[in-house]
């Protein structure tokens, strides 16, 4: 049975890919998370849980793991511990042979006809300031990823609207925005999940980001 860790399990997109990991019988599912009561009420009382700051547990609680995925959630003014835990989980891999998968942000894609990054035009919206630090962070954090060649990660981008709701079907993509035939850059919380799991039981992208949105 393939042990796999979610950080961050209690958050939008970690809760979906737990509750959609622990229902496949070929994974031992644990999630990571700041505090236990919360976990609990959102994944159940059964929900197999570590719990405490991420930076400070111990290695030897996270070198079990055969996969982790980070799904770690932080406010914006915090946002640079992206980058630090990506270091802290590739020191990690490096020595327990760990394969790891990023939820990252859409920022870092490629869009419009001069293929600028889409955080220039996040950067351009109404009270971005308050927040535009978590996808500038996001983006730090994948060109740091980019830099590693010894061990296994994928990261997985959303689309440039990312919310809570079920898997449809979906198209994946690489490193440009992606808009379904209604001209929507959108996927839901269901959708990552599925992407996620079907790497986690099967992997296809090594060393690389992918992209996803929901066809419909």
């Amino acid at each position: 049975m393939m042990r796999v860790g979610i950080i961050g399990a209690s958050g939008m997109a970690g809760s979906a890919i737990y509750k959609l990991a622990v229902t496949k019988p070929e994974l031992n599912v644990t999630g990571i998370v700041r505090n236990e009561n919360k976990a609990r009420e959102i994944l159940g009382n059964d929900a197999q849980i570590l719990s405490g700051d991420i930076f400070a547990l111990n290695d030897s609680l996270l070198s079990r793991f055969d996969v982790i995925v980070d799904a770690y959630g932080t406010s914006p003014e915090n946002a640079d511990r992206q980058t630090r835990l990506a270091e802290k989980l590739v020191s990690l891999a490096r020595k327990n042979k760990i394969r790891l998968i990023f939820i990252l942000g859409a920022g870092s894609l490629k869009t419009g006809a001069d293929e600028h990054l889409f955080v220039e035009d996040i950067a351009k919206m109404p009270g971005s300031e308050k927040w535009i630090n978590t996808p500038r962070q996001q983006l730090k954090e994948l060109q740091y990823l980019e830099t590693i060649t010894d061990i296994d990660w994928v990261g997985i981008s959303p689309s440039a609207t990312f919310e809570a709701g079920p898997a449809t079907s979906y198209i994946v993509g690489k490193d440009r925005l992606l808009f379904n035939e209604q001209k929507e850059s959108k996927v839901s919380t269901g959708t990552v999940a599925e992407v996620v799991v079907n790497e986690i039981l099967v992997p296809r992208h090594h060393r690389e980001r992918i992209t996803v949105v929901n066809e419909e």
